[in-house]
């Protein structure tokens, strides 16, 4: 991971534009090529962003990231106040808690409860940006990302946009579709789910676990 200190103004086009005035910043620039900058406050969430796969060109006191969907971020550096990069190697992944851990287990062995004529291909399907939780095959023979969290947010929807970003790169898997699946899912990850073209399913752990008979529902 490379971090870089800089007092910087950001300005994004895109879905929407946007601007950043004068500020010292962190800018972080992942191993997968995500690009991402942030303020000394806020917890985790990034004031602007750009998701891999993106093309990064570094010039004289600017950066510009592109990606094939015609989004553009332009970083102009005023002045760099540390460079540095740091090799993290492999992330083992999220450990999930019983609930999330027992949620997937038993989707991996009632994949239809997703969808009709869905099936399991592999669980923890390994990448190089983490495990997807399931990978599936749907009834018209289309690849299936399915992440999965107890509670339905939008970072669990930035997480399976990446990985869908990477699988769409194999050609192998290509095209492959995302289903975010949870027991609920907030009303803002459903619409950023929905602008991305993602399907969210809410989750009755007890009619999994055949204890009620309500059906799952989607959204």
């Amino acid at each position: 991971m490379r971090l870089v200190i800089a007092r910087c103004t950001v300005d994004y086009s895109g879905r929407l534009a946007a601007h950043l005035p004068p500020a010292v910043r962190l800018i972080m620039v992942k191993a997968d090529g995500c690009v991402a900058i942030h303020a000394d406050g806020g917890a985790y969430k990034p004031l602007n962003w750009m998701n891999a796969p993106n093309h990064l060109v570094e010039s004289e006191g600017q950066w510009t990231v592109t990606n094939g969907k015609g989004e553009a971020l332009i970083i102009r550096l005023e002045s760099v106040l540390s460079d540095t990069s740091h090799p993290m190697g492999a992330d083992p992944g999220l450990d999930k808690d019983g609930v999330e851990a027992n949620l997937q287990a038993l989707l991996a062995e009632h994949p239809g409860q997703l969808e009709d004529g869905m099936e399991l291909l592999e669980r923890e399907y390994a990448t190089e940006i983490g495990p997807v939780d399931l990978l599936c095959r749907d009834a018209r023979g289309q690849v299936v990302a399915v992440e999965i969290k107890r509670r339905g947010e939008i970072d669990g929807v930035e997480q399976l946009t990446r990985y869908l970003d990477f699988l769409n790169r194999d050609p192998l898997l290509a095209p492959v579709r995302g289903i975010f699946a949870a027991q609920v899912v907030k009303a803002q990850a459903r619409t950023l789910a929905a602008d991305r073209g993602i399907g969210c399913v809410e989750i009755d752990y007890d009619t999994l676990r055949g204890i009620e008979s309500k059906v799952l529902r989607l959204f």
